[in-house]
């Protein structure tokens, strides 16, 4: 039993998991060579992999950046967290507002005893770890850690960032997604990245496929499946775009060919 509270039987390193090539691809340090093996697969299948994966970590950092310094948002739920890569959302949401709350969620173990580890809060603000299963929001939404450390009396930034390709129609994303907004307060935000094939389908199909065979299969969503997620709230402009497009610099918007981008972006207010 570890530290933190999981058994050695419960990180699995002998298998690719999919922060992990996330991290490998981004030219991270915390993988093993199944990852590595699968993120090199993958870039085979789609030499562009690296780009929309950058990409869309970016498109993080703008969107933190955005609700912290445009919108005062000073609370994040982060569903996904995904491994440590500074900067993290906390970090950009307290340099712009040192009493920013993070509260992340993930249900791999790895990722966990990485965050405790390295995502230090400033000391004007807080952050804290749920492990628990996006597919479970009861979990979440009733842990102490969430309880605790965000006031539901005051507005919430939910951001779900380069996950929902992995919950299929039969786990019902759009419910979980919905069920995690109902007890934001009104001036909270959605935030999301959303796989999609819509510009290079054959090799992100391809892409696909490799998640899959790997044990982690794919919903990629259309532009009309997107925009679903954001039914009953108020798109902040330009709406959903592809992440690279989504309040970015034209110059670096202009370095970026669409076809390399597999992910739509955009942000929400809920009335």
């Amino acid at each position: 039993m570890s530290e933190n509270g999981w058994s050695a039987s419960e990180i699995h390193t002998n298998v690719a998991h999919s922060a992990r090539i996330y991290d490998y691809v981004l030219g991270g340090k915390d993988n093993y060579p199944p990852d590595q093996e699968a993120a090199e697969a993958m870039s085979r299948e789609w030499p562009a992999l690296p780009i929309h994966m950058r990409a869309n970590r970016d498109f993080m950092h703008r969107v933190a950046a955005y609700l912290a310094q445009e919108k005062g948002i000073r609370q994040f739920l982060d569903i996904g967290t995904g491994l440590p890569t500074t900067p993290n959302l906390h970090e950009v949401a307290q340099s712009a507002a040192p009493e920013s709350r993070v509260v992340y969620v993930d249900n791999d173990p790895i990722v966990l005893t990485h965050a405790r580890a390295l995502l230090a809060s400033a000391s004007e603000g807080r952050t804290a770890y749920i492990d628990a299963d996006m597919l479970d929001p009861e979990t979440i939404l009733n842990s102490p850690q969430f309880r605790d450390t965000l006031d539901l009396d005051r507005p919430i930034a939910l951001t779900v960032i380069a996950i929902v390709h992995f919950v299929l129609d039969k786990d019902d994303a759009y419910g979980i997604v919905k069920r995690l907004l109902e007890p934001l307060p009104s001036g909270s935000y959605l935030a999301m990245s959303i796989g999609t094939a819509d510009f290079a389908p054959d090799e992100v199909n391809r892409v696909g496929r490799e998640y899959a065979a790997r044990g982690m299969p794919m919903r990629l969503r259309t532009l009309a499946e997107a925009e679903r997620f954001f039914d009953g709230l108020e798109l902040v402009e330009p709406g959903i775009a592809q992440v690279h497009r989504w309040h970015n610099d034209p110059k670096e918007i202009a370095k970026i060919n669409d076809a390399d981008i597999a992910m739509y972006g955009g942000v929400a207010l809920k009335p």
